[in-house]
């Protein structure tokens, strides 16, 4: 999420001077370094001065090894934006101390600048703070303001919703081919169904129900569909599916408690 979020901020005008990045590997480093024209070090202490915001995009589990990398390079003025899912505001707070911490939550279409981004302040982030994660964030996408006990769910919907479109677009794909349809005909057709239907979501603003609705005649080829999806709990699939993604960003989070409290 980390590099996706720099290539968006990149399409979107930032300098590649503007970004440096950190990796764990030197393989990996290599890997960032190609992928976005940016610098990338091993060690993220080396990086860290006079950038305003400092993105925290690892997994959950090494959030605290890599707070004791950082917690003495930091300095006055700089602003936490954590991507670790999961992750509360106060395993930083405890490390850190007084020092400004944004929880957010983006997606990968970020790096197509479609993103979407849920973000939460921690105890000491105050207007400002939250304007300058705002900021960074913006640029690959839209932002909403929450409090952080939502963040889990943003995790579940926006965070791992691309996945949930990619199945969608996999299942309709394939059976696409088994209609006899050819592979790059049943992808073409897909793909822009997929991307239609989403810009008709966003730029009509009109619901989901309303717009369903309309394409589903009675009796016709839409209503035969939609009898089969719900007949076979379409709907609550994707509730016990999103309430998984949910429970798991909590259990994450929880580890990263448990590793802090322990050392």
């Amino acid at each position: 999420m980390g590099e996706a979020l720099a290539m968006g901020l990149i399409d979107a005008g930032w300098g590649h001077a503007d970004i440096e990045l950190a990796a764990r590997r030197a393989e990996r480093a290599r890997r960032v370094e190609a992928n976005t024209s940016c610098r990338c070090v091993l060690d993220p202490a080396e990086i860290l001065p006079g950038k305003d915001v400092v993105v925290v995009a690892v997994k959950p589990r090494d959030v605290h090894h890599l707070l004791e990398q950082i917690h003495n390079a930091l300095g006055a003025g700089q602003v936490i934006v954590s991507l670790a899912a999961g992750v509360p505001t106060t395993v930083f707070e405890k490390v850190l101390g007084a020092i400004p911490v944004v929880r957010v939550m983006p997606n990968t279409p970020a790096i197509v600048r479609q993103g979407i981004t849920g973000m939460a302040a921690g105890a000491y982030a105050g207007p400002s703070d939250l304007d300058l994660a705002e900021r960074v964030l913006t640029a690959v996408g839209p932002v909403t303001r929450l409090d952080e006990h939502l963040l889990d769910a943003v995790t579940a919907v926006s965070g791992t919703g691309p996945a949930y479109a990619f199945l969608l677009a996999e299942a309709l794909t394939e059976a696409a081919i088994r209609e006899g349809l050819p592979r790059d005909v049943a992808e073409l057709l897909v793909h822009q169904t997929i991307k239609g239907a989403g810009h008709l979501l966003v730029d009509t603003g009109r619901s989901p129900f309303e717009l369903r609705s309309e394409v589903t005649s009675p009796g016709g080829t839409t209503a035969a569909a939609m009898h089969v999806l719900e007949e076979r709990g379409f709907r609550a699939l994707v509730e016990d599916a999103v309430r998984a993604a949910a429970q798991r960003s909590r259990e994450m989070g929880g580890f990263a408690v448990a590793a802090e409290e322990e050392t």
